[in-house]
């Protein structure tokens, strides 16, 4: 195989690669043995007719086909790394050449990592922040703990009130029609946790225990049932039993059987330092965004279109993933949204750029600064990845081939260029003027 690379405008190349007559027989010969047992030829036994007897039969190019698209996808990636470049999207290929006994010569056009002219990189100027934790905050954590640990006592003596755990029959009608999946028996409902549309749980307060009540509620407007959506309906419920919520006294007691320590101040501290902590790191993030967006917003890099669209691909991809997860078809989503292929991919146009630009922009400055990943980065990423996976390190490690290993390597670069400008930000006192605009 050889390659030749012709430099286009706009970070484009055109690779031509010749894959040899040698080469192309050979994968023939492979598609051939695949394909002899399901073609028919009379005086043989199937798939036992030579090769040119089917080739003379259906014709010279009944193999060739899946030959050519089995040597390009073979001979592409290896001919993409001998090539040179730095190849940044998916190759457009065009067939040169292609006949049996002859060289396949073919073409791919690919986006090729575009130049970065950097402007101002250190010294980023970002407003300063104050991180205080007070003692309204840590209150209100432990007022979650002691919400966490609440217990639930049965009551017959009063109707249904705001944070009841009660059991409930109820059905749903529309125009006094039941819909489906509007009834349902026995269900546990905390009354304010929202569980239900909204309006419904408000108004199931001051029901009494075994008593049929009737709640008028209307859907909102936009609703996972469409022929639902914006329409009034009655529900008829009966609240079969209550449980009152009691929450435990917040004090030395309750500290030592929640947490690890056996005083309240003890508590209190924790939690403070750990919502500092929270904070601290939240912040870090803050900087992080603010000094890459104005580093990618005052440099100069032209993105070539087919970069672009791949990464918009990938984004596209990873949304399709998502709603997998949570176990939505990827068409019923569009169905439900009245969205296209090409309407998300626009969607995801601008976050696409966003990434690209950062990423370009911080290779660019771990270049410039000599900032470089070292096997001690790579072999700690590795024990970080084994301990969140519970694995030993040498089963991780046997997934990292080289070509593997270097992209974790520029991604670790990457991530110690962006701690380098965020450590070299100057956090500055915002003028009283900008405050009253923010405002």
């Amino acid at each position: 195989m050889s390659v030749s690379v012709e430099k286009l405008e706009n970070s484009m190349a055109r690779l031509t690669i010749e894959v040899s007559a040698a080469d192309v027989d050979k994968e023939i010969n492979k598609v051939y043995n695949r394909q002899k047992s399901r073609l028919n030829v009379p005086g043989f036994r199937k798939g036992h007719a030579p090769r040119k007897i089917l080739e003379k039969l259906y014709g010279e190019g009944i193999f060739l086909e899946d030959a050519v698209n089995g040597l390009i996808n073979s001979t592409y990636p290896e001919a993409a790394e001998e090539s040179g470049e730095f190849i940044v999207s998916e190759p457009e290929i065009d067939i040169v050449q292609v006949k049996a006994g002859e060289p396949l010569i073919y073409t791919a056009v690919v986006a090729v990592k575009p130049p970065v002219s950097l402007g101002k990189y250190k010294g980023i100027e970002v407003a300063r922040k104050e991180l205080v934790v007070t003692d309204e905050d840590v209150e209100n954590e432990l007022k979650k703990e002691q919400d966490k640990n609440a217990s639930f006592v049965t009551v017959t003596d009063r109707p249904v009130k705001d944070g009841d755990k009660i059991k409930l029959d109820f059905e749903g009608f529309v125009d006094g029609v039941p819909f489906e999946g509007g009834k349902g028996e026995d269900y546990d409902l905390t009354i304010g946790s929202g569980a239900f549309i909204p309006g419904f749980e408000e108004k199931l307060v001051g029901a009494p225990v075994g008593e049929e009540v009737e709640v008028d509620v209307t859907f909102p407007e936009v609703y996972q049932a469409e022929e639902l959506a914006g329409k009034p309906a009655v529900f008829k419920c009966t609240v079969k039993s209550i449980q009152e919520k009691i929450l435990p006294e917040i004090d030395d007691e309750f500290a030592d059987e929640v947490s690890e320590f056996s005083t309240l101040a003890e508590m209190k501290e924790d939690i403070r330092a750990r919502l500092l902590g929270e904070r601290q790191k939240a912040r870090r993030t803050e900087i992080e965004t603010e000094v890459i967006d104005q580093i990618i917003a005052d440099a100069e890099i032209k993105i070539p279109e087919p970069m672009l669209l791949t990464q918009q691909k990938r984004l596209l991809d990873d949304f399709k993933n998502q709603m997998m997860q949570y176990g939505i078809q990827y068409d019923q989503y569009l169905q439900m949204t009245g969205n296209t292929e090409e309407k998300m991919l626009e969607n995801f146009k601008e976050q696409a750029e966003k990434r690209i630009r950062s990423s370009l922009c911080l290779d660019q400055i771990a270049v410039e600064e000599n900032i470089q990943a070292t096997e001690e980065d790579f072999e700690a990423e590795l024990a970080e990845m084994a301990s969140n996976y519970g694995m030993e390190v040498d089963a991780i490690r046997k997934y990292y081939n080289d070509r593997v290993k270097e992209d974790m390597m520029k991604d670790i670069a990457a991530r110690k260029a962006m701690e380098f400008v965020a450590d070299h930000a100057v956090e500055v006192d915002r003028p009283a003027e900008a405050d009253k605009t923010a405002d």
